[in-house]
C-alpha cells in the first residue's frame, strides 16, 4: 500500500446542516478522504493537520452513480467518507 501524505488523506471538510448540527451535539466533523487510505492514517492526518486529539474514527464508502446528460451516459466518481470524533473540549474551525 502507498503511504500517503497527510495533506493527501483528507481531501475538504463535508459542511451541510446535519453536519453543523453533529458537530455541535456529538463533536462529530465529517471530511472527504482518499479512498486508499485506512482509518489509522485518517486519524494521524487530522491530529496532525489540525492539532486535535481524535477518540472516533468511521468511515464509509460511496460508489459513484449513473448520470445522464442528453444522450451520453457517465458516471460520477467513487468517494469515501469520514466522521471524527473528538475528545471533549476540542473543535476544528472551518471559517
Amino acid at each position: 500500500m502507498k503511504a500517503l501524505k497527510f495533506e493527501e488523506v483528507v481531501l475538504r471538510p463535508i459542511v451541510t446542516e446535519k453536519t453543523l448540527r453533529a458537530a455541535e451535539r456529538e463533536n462529530a466533523y465529517t471530511f472527504e478522504v482518499a479512498m486508499a487510505a485506512n482509518k489509522v492514517q485518517i486519524r494521524r492526518a487530522i491530529e496532525h493537520l489540525f492539532e486535535v486529539a481524535v477518540t472516533g474514527v468511521r468511515t464509509h464508502r460511496y460508489i459513484g452513480k449513473q448520470r445522464r446528460m442528453g444522450r451520453s451516459v457517465g458516471t460520477t466518481g467513487n468517494w469515501k467518507k469520514a466522521v471524527i470524533r473528538l475528545k471533549e473540549g476540542d473543535s476544528i474551525d472551518f471559517y
